[in-house]
Protein backbone atom coordinates (compact mmCIF):
# COMPACT_ATOMS: atom_id res chain seq x y z
CA UNK A 1 0.00 0.00 0.00
CA UNK A 2 1.54 3.65 -1.16
CA UNK A 3 0.57 5.84 1.67
CA UNK A 4 0.26 9.22 0.28
CA UNK A 5 -0.85 12.77 1.17
CA UNK A 6 -4.54 13.91 0.17
CA UNK A 7 -3.14 15.90 -2.82
CA UNK A 8 -1.04 13.06 -4.34
CA UNK A 9 -3.30 10.04 -3.91
CA UNK A 10 -6.11 12.70 -5.91
CA UNK A 11 -3.35 13.25 -8.42
CA UNK A 12 -2.48 9.66 -8.97
CA UNK A 13 -6.30 8.68 -9.79
CA UNK A 14 -7.44 7.87 -13.53
CA UNK A 15 -10.34 9.70 -14.64
CA UNK A 16 -13.52 8.92 -13.15
CA UNK A 17 -11.94 7.15 -10.01
CA UNK A 18 -13.27 7.27 -6.88
CA UNK A 19 -12.34 7.80 -3.52
CA UNK A 20 -13.40 5.32 -0.30
CA UNK A 21 -13.18 6.51 3.02
CA UNK A 22 -13.04 4.22 6.29
CA UNK A 23 -13.92 4.69 9.46
CA UNK A 24 -12.15 1.65 10.93
CA UNK A 25 -13.62 0.71 14.20
CA UNK A 26 -12.75 -2.65 16.47
CA UNK A 27 -16.14 -4.40 15.33
CA UNK A 28 -17.09 -2.87 11.96
CA UNK A 29 -16.04 -0.96 9.51
CA UNK A 30 -17.95 2.74 8.28
CA UNK A 31 -17.66 3.00 4.69
CA UNK A 32 -18.55 6.20 2.47
CA UNK A 33 -18.06 7.18 -1.40
CA UNK A 34 -17.17 10.13 -3.07
CA UNK A 35 -18.41 11.46 -6.14
CA UNK A 36 -16.16 11.45 -9.26
CA UNK A 37 -15.24 14.89 -9.07
CA UNK A 38 -14.29 14.19 -5.77
CA UNK A 39 -16.69 16.89 -3.76
CA UNK A 40 -18.85 15.51 -2.29
CA UNK A 41 -19.05 12.02 0.38
CA UNK A 42 -21.87 10.30 1.06
CA UNK A 43 -22.31 7.70 3.41
CA UNK A 44 -21.99 4.33 1.84
CA UNK A 45 -22.39 1.02 4.37
CA UNK A 46 -21.30 -0.06 7.90
CA UNK A 47 -19.31 -3.65 6.92
CA UNK A 48 -19.14 -5.78 10.03
CA UNK A 49 -15.58 -6.60 10.66
CA UNK A 50 -14.90 -10.28 10.37
CA UNK A 51 -12.07 -12.52 9.43
CA UNK A 52 -9.84 -10.84 7.54
CA UNK A 53 -10.60 -12.68 4.31
CA UNK A 54 -13.99 -11.73 4.49
CA UNK A 55 -13.24 -8.24 5.19
CA UNK A 56 -10.42 -8.15 1.85
CA UNK A 57 -13.65 -9.83 -0.13
CA UNK A 58 -16.27 -7.26 0.83
CA UNK A 59 -14.21 -4.16 0.83
CA UNK A 60 -12.85 -5.25 -3.19
CA UNK A 61 -15.51 -6.33 -4.26
CA UNK A 62 -16.77 -2.62 -3.05
CA UNK A 63 -13.86 -1.33 -4.57
CA UNK A 64 -14.32 -3.00 -8.17
CA UNK A 65 -18.51 -2.23 -8.38
CA UNK A 66 -17.77 1.51 -7.50
CA UNK A 67 -14.69 2.29 -9.31
CA UNK A 68 -12.60 3.47 -6.50
CA UNK A 69 -9.00 4.23 -6.83
CA UNK A 70 -8.02 4.85 -3.33
CA UNK A 71 -8.29 4.83 -0.16
CA UNK A 72 -9.25 7.48 2.70
CA UNK A 73 -8.75 6.27 5.99
CA UNK A 74 -10.07 7.57 9.24
CA UNK A 75 -6.96 7.87 11.87
CA UNK A 76 -7.47 7.97 15.50
CA UNK A 77 -5.23 10.22 16.64
CA UNK A 78 -5.69 11.49 20.40
CA UNK A 79 -6.33 15.09 21.08
CA UNK A 80 -2.86 16.23 21.39
CA UNK A 81 -1.97 14.52 18.37
CA UNK A 82 0.26 11.82 19.38
CA UNK A 83 -1.02 8.17 18.00
CA UNK A 84 -1.65 5.43 20.65
CA UNK A 85 -3.14 2.08 20.17
CA UNK A 86 -6.27 2.84 18.37
CA UNK A 87 -3.76 3.92 15.63
CA UNK A 88 -1.06 1.37 15.62
CA UNK A 89 -4.70 -0.64 15.21
CA UNK A 90 -6.11 1.09 12.23
CA UNK A 91 -2.54 0.97 10.38
CA UNK A 92 -2.35 -2.25 11.11
CA UNK A 93 -5.60 -3.43 9.38
CA UNK A 94 -4.58 -1.30 6.51
CA UNK A 95 -1.28 -2.86 6.13
CA UNK A 96 -3.30 -6.32 6.09
CA UNK A 97 -5.62 -5.27 3.87
CA UNK A 98 -2.75 -4.37 1.65
CA UNK A 99 -1.12 -7.55 2.43
CA UNK A 100 -4.41 -9.82 1.17
CA UNK A 101 -4.84 -7.80 -1.70
CA UNK A 102 -6.88 -4.82 -1.45
CA UNK A 103 -3.45 -2.80 -2.39
CA UNK A 104 -4.63 0.29 -3.27
CA UNK A 105 -3.21 3.95 -2.78
CA UNK A 106 -4.19 5.51 0.84
CA UNK A 107 -4.10 8.76 2.49
CA UNK A 108 -4.92 8.86 6.46
CA UNK A 109 -7.02 11.78 7.61
CA UNK A 110 -7.06 12.54 11.00
CA UNK A 111 -10.76 11.75 12.48
CA UNK A 112 -10.35 13.65 16.02
CA UNK A 113 -13.81 14.12 17.14
CA UNK A 114 -15.87 12.69 13.76
CA UNK A 115 -17.64 10.26 15.59
CA UNK A 116 -18.71 12.75 18.20
CA UNK A 117 -19.76 15.39 15.79
CA UNK A 118 -21.73 12.96 13.94
CA UNK A 119 -23.33 12.12 17.12
CA UNK A 120 -24.14 15.65 17.83
CA UNK A 121 -25.75 16.13 14.66
CA UNK A 122 -27.94 12.63 14.81
CA UNK A 123 -29.44 14.18 18.35
CA UNK A 124 -29.72 17.64 17.43
CA UNK A 125 -30.59 17.31 14.11
CA UNK A 126 -32.37 14.47 12.92
CA UNK A 127 -33.59 13.80 16.40
CA UNK A 128 -32.75 9.82 15.92
CA UNK A 129 -32.87 7.48 18.64
CA UNK A 130 -30.16 5.72 20.10
CA UNK A 131 -30.76 2.57 18.18
CA UNK A 132 -31.37 4.37 14.80
CA UNK A 133 -28.01 6.27 15.72
CA UNK A 134 -26.04 3.11 16.11
CA UNK A 135 -26.80 1.49 12.79
CA UNK A 136 -25.83 4.67 10.79
CA UNK A 137 -23.08 6.84 12.70
CA UNK A 138 -19.85 4.39 11.46
CA UNK A 139 -20.89 5.33 7.81
CA UNK A 140 -21.74 8.91 8.52
CA UNK A 141 -18.43 9.36 10.33
CA UNK A 142 -16.68 7.75 7.36
CA UNK A 143 -18.38 10.64 4.96
CA UNK A 144 -17.78 13.09 8.14
CA UNK A 145 -13.81 12.06 7.59
CA UNK A 146 -13.94 11.39 3.47
CA UNK A 147 -15.64 14.89 3.10
CA UNK A 148 -12.66 16.32 5.46
CA UNK A 149 -10.18 15.23 3.10
CA UNK A 150 -11.91 16.08 0.06
CA UNK A 151 -12.42 19.55 1.42
CA UNK A 152 -9.02 20.11 1.93
CA UNK A 153 -8.30 19.09 -1.50
CA UNK A 154 -10.62 21.46 -2.82
CA UNK A 155 -8.96 24.12 -0.70
CA UNK A 156 -5.62 23.05 -1.99
CA UNK A 157 -6.73 23.01 -5.86
CA UNK A 158 -8.18 26.49 -5.11
CA UNK A 159 -4.38 28.00 -4.16
CA UNK A 160 -3.12 26.76 -6.80
CA UNK A 161 -5.23 27.83 -9.32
Amino acid sequence: MIVQDIIDLAENLAKGERLLGLDVGAKTVGLALSDRGLAVASPLETLARGKLGDDVAALGAICRDRTVGGLVIGLPVNMDGSEGPRCQSVRQFAANLAERGLDLPAAYWDERLSTAAVERLLIAEADMTRKRRGQVVDKMAAAYILQGALDALATQRKRDA
